[in-house]
């Protein structure tokens, strides 16, 4: 578990000195949970990269890079750094730790698209297993995106409006789960949202997702500023008891929490939603190279028939077959006539 003194009194006596900047930068502890989960996340990762190489096939560094440095690199910040030093002295680190684990690091971890990975690297029969697990009705269900929204929302509010916050800073192993249910909850929402999209609503198109996000970055700056103008304490007991001599006031202590909750939850908002936009740009690039691909082939040249005897031929000029989009009844070749204006 985490290896923080068992007596937590000691703390709030003096042991943990005023954060500095080079305070908050320099102290760290280790986190036995948190580093066995990066490791094997880390390591299945590596090994799938691994895998595609050897095979002749690359793998883009920048998913890699996301993947790493800001999915598990914010992993290590939430749970080994000065916020989890500060945690149980301070509230303002604990917001920060729950936000980067409920926000932050789902979205690093999404954008190094670690399911895409997966069935590629994977031997086909495994690859297989992993696509009807990622489809199945549970999935979907929790994957749907206003139920992933309400989670999120539901996992922010229970965790600071019941007493599972408070209970959590006394018991080690249900801060532990605390962590991996923030991160889990997350993970719901913008992992379909940029890397699953077979567990997505068929409705759910790149725009409608751009609009989703938009959404829930409105949504996920609700618990944040609860949490700044809320009357009530949360766990004021505890930062009560054990908030050292240099802290100040657990009211203000709260405020600031919650401004760095509304803040994190804010700036997220933007970087997600331009991943979209760049899937849907690419997208759309990648169709229209398709239905370009499909015209060439469909506009080909046709044998002129044959005509009586003395009849002058007109002069030579190839005869085309109608193109498939004049006469194909679906949504691709509806757009086309549209846009020609042959309806």
């Amino acid at each position: 578990m985490r290896m923080i003194p068992d007596a937590v009194t000691e703390l709030s006596a003096g042991q943990l000195a005023e954060p500095t900047l080079g305070r908050l930068l320099s102290s760290w502890q280790a986190d036995v949970p948190a580093l066995v989960v990066v490791a094997v996340l880390g390591g299945l990762y590596g090994w799938g990269v691994l895998r595609l190489r050897r095979q002749g096939r690359s793998w883009s560094p920048a998913r890699t890079a996301a993947f790493a440095l800001l999915g598990l690199g914010t992993l290590v910040v939430a749970t080994m750094s000065a916020l989890a030093v500060y945690d149980h002295v301070l509230f303002w680190p604990a917001a920060v730790q729950n936000i980067l684990l409920d926000l932050v690091a789902p979205l690093g971890l999404a954008l190094g698209d670690p399911l895409r990975l997966a069935v590629e690297a994977l031997p086909e029969d495994r690859a297989e297993r992993v696509r009807r697990a990622m489809t199945g009705r549970v999935v979907r269900l929790l994957t749907f995106p206003l139920i992933s929204t309400a989670l999120v929302l539901a996992t922010e509010l229970v965790v600071y409006f019941t007493p599972y916050f408070a209970t959590a800073l006394r018991v080690g192993w249900l801060h532990e789960l605390m962590y991996l249910h923030l991160l889990v909850a997350g993970c719901l929402f913008v992992v379909p949202m940029l890397t699953h999209e077979q567990a997505l609503p068929s409705w759910c198109t790149h725009p409608v997702r751009a609009a989703l996000v938009f959404l829930d970055g409105i949504v996920d700056a609700v618990p944040g500023v609860v949490v700044m103008t809320h009357g009530t304490l949360i766990a004021g007991a505890w930062y009560q008891q054990h908030a050292p001599a240099w802290a100040t006031d657990v009211h203000h202590d709260q405020q600031i929490g919650g401004g760095a909750m509304l803040s994190i939850a804010e700036l997220v908002a933007l970087p997600f939603i331009l991943a979209i936009l760049a899937q849907w740009a690419r997208a759309e690039r990648v169709q229209n190279a398709a239905l370009d691909r499909r015209l060439d082939q469909e506009l080909v040249r046709v044998a002129v028939p044959p005509r009586s005897p003395g009849e002058q031929a007109p002069a030579s000029a190839p005869v085309r077959v109608r193109p498939w989009w004049e006469t194909e009844q679906n949504e691709v070749a509806s757009r086309i006539r549209r846009n020609h204006g042959t309806d």
